[in-house]
């Protein structure tokens, strides 16, 4: 099979095959991980090796040993795998509304001091997750409604005590005043745009390919299947990550994030139906569930 129909693994980051197998509950369980990671080319040490750091990290404990083993996720790891399925549902909700924002700027500012300094660089690594841009030291905004999220971290960091919110509809950066301008000289846009733009011709024939196949009546098993989903998952994934998901009345028009995220949908409902197993893959079944629900 071509790359054009379904991408094949090459050297692909286990943790995201390995969290990408986590059920709802965030239960990881090593007789389903090994099937799918010797399908994806990764060997058992590998997955052996990431499943110690998350433990390491404290987002999962282990219970058992061997094939029988179960990873269960802390609060920190439901956090996680949490935030980045709201980061997927934030992002089609705005593709599909077509709008996001009501027209304020949120405003972040903390004076951490240096005997904090982990915590202050937590603080400030966070805010960036959640789609804020630094206007100056200490300053970030960002035009999501982040204020609970905000203080959340600020607590759990054990900083709220330094750090001071506000909103306003009337934002000046330099001489800068427009929303668009503003956004344009305070986040990456047009390079994350030309990265989107490159995933959407890296993948462009991809549907065409499946359908094509689908007429053919054939059917993909989980060897090409898994391998191909979780190339396309990371690069798109790679991507997804340094994006803000501004309100589409902030963005470029046409946003090929949002064509990015369509071509990745489309291309993961036709590949679930040629799969030669009939039962949910495990792999990405979290986002699954997400896409389902999207019209």
């Amino acid at each position: 099979m071509t790359r054009t129909a379904v991408p094949s693994a090459t050297v692909l980051p286990t943790r995201v095959l390995v969290l990408g197998m986590a059920h709802e509950n965030g239960t990881i369980l090593a007789e389903e991980l090994v099937p799918v990671a010797e399908a994806c080319g990764q060997t058992p040490e590998q997955v052996r090796s990431c499943l110690r750091r998350l433990v390491s990290e404290g987002l999962f404990t282990r219970e058992g040993s061997g094939r029988r083993a179960r990873y269960l996720a802390t609060e920190l790891g439901m956090k996680a795998l949490g935030s980045n399925m709201e980061r997927h549902r934030l992002a089609y909700v705005q593709d599909h509304a077509g709008r996001g924002w009501d027209r304020k700027w949120r405003l972040v500012a903390f004076a951490i001091p240096e005997a904090r300094r982990a915590a202050r660089d937590a603080f400030r690594d966070r805010l960036l997750v959640m789609g804020g841009a630094a206007i100056t030291n200490g300053l970030y905004v960002s035009p999501h409604r982040w204020d609970k999220d905000v203080a959340g971290e600020a607590e759990r960091l054990g900083v709220a005590d330094a750090v001071t919110q506000a909103s306003t509809d009337d934002l000046h950066v330099g001489a800068v005043t427009d929303p668009r301008e503003l956004v344009r000289r305070l986040w990456p846009i047009d390079e994350i745009a030309d990265r989107y733009e490159r995933f959407v011709e890296e993948y462009r024939g991809v549907p065409d390919a499946l359908e094509a196949m689908r007429r053919r009546h054939e059917r993909l098993a989980d060897a090409v299947f898994l391998p191909g989903a979780l190339t396309v998952t990371v690069e798109f994934a790679s991507i997804f990550a340094d994006d803000p998901l501004l309100p589409p009345e902030l963005l470029p028009r046409p946003w090929p994030g949002r064509t990015a995220r369509e071509l990745l949908v489309r291309s993961r409902r036709l590949a679930l139906l040629l799969r030669e197993q009939h039962n949910r893959p495990a792999l990405f079944r979290s986002f699954d569930d997400l896409i389902e629900s999207i019209p």
